[in-house]
């Protein structure tokens, strides 16, 4: 159970990872002061969450956690840029974090549903909630942009 355990958390990780990142390169392809304030908080948030689980993986006995962006993170994060060079606003910034939240709550839902260690199950299922939230604010404030725009 403890080498399927570090696969699950290994992933969350790069989850968590891929969306520090793309909140931070969301916060600077944005002038909405209140966004970017959102963005960089949720970038630091996730940094946290990786930090926590990179530790479980380290308890679990695998010393050196990978710490490296998805392919995938790398191949949104071009068409975010591409996005926003032919004029993409911050509807167009907000639809592409909720792309990366849609992927993060999948992660966390499959995580949840796996056999994990009790102390484990209860930091996923924290972080989760938490992302949750994130994914429904993502959600809300994309759907207000777009009618504003």
């Amino acid at each position: 159970m403890a080498e399927n355990t570090i696969d699950i958390v290994e992933k969350l990780i790069e989850t968590c990872r891929d969306g520090q990142a793309g909140y931070r390169d969301a916060a600077e392809h944005t002038q909405n002061s209140e966004l970017k304030e959102l963005f960089n908080r949720q970038s630091l948030e996730r940094a946290k969450f990786a930090g926590e689980l990179e530790i479980i993986v380290q308890q679990l006995g695998k010393t050196d956690p990978d710490r490296t962006p998805s392919m995938a993170n790398k191949l949104h994060r071009a068409w975010f840029d591409l996005k926003q060079k032919f004029g993409g606003g911050d509807a167009s910034v907000l639809e592409s974090v909720e792309t990366g939240e849609d992927n993060a709550k999948k992660h966390y839902q499959d995580a949840m549903n796996a056999n994990l260690p009790a102390d484990v199950q209860e930091i996923v299922e924290r972080q989760a909630r938490s992302i949750f939230a994130a994914h429904d604010r993502i959600r809300v404030l994309r759907d207000h942009f777009k009618k504003a725009a």
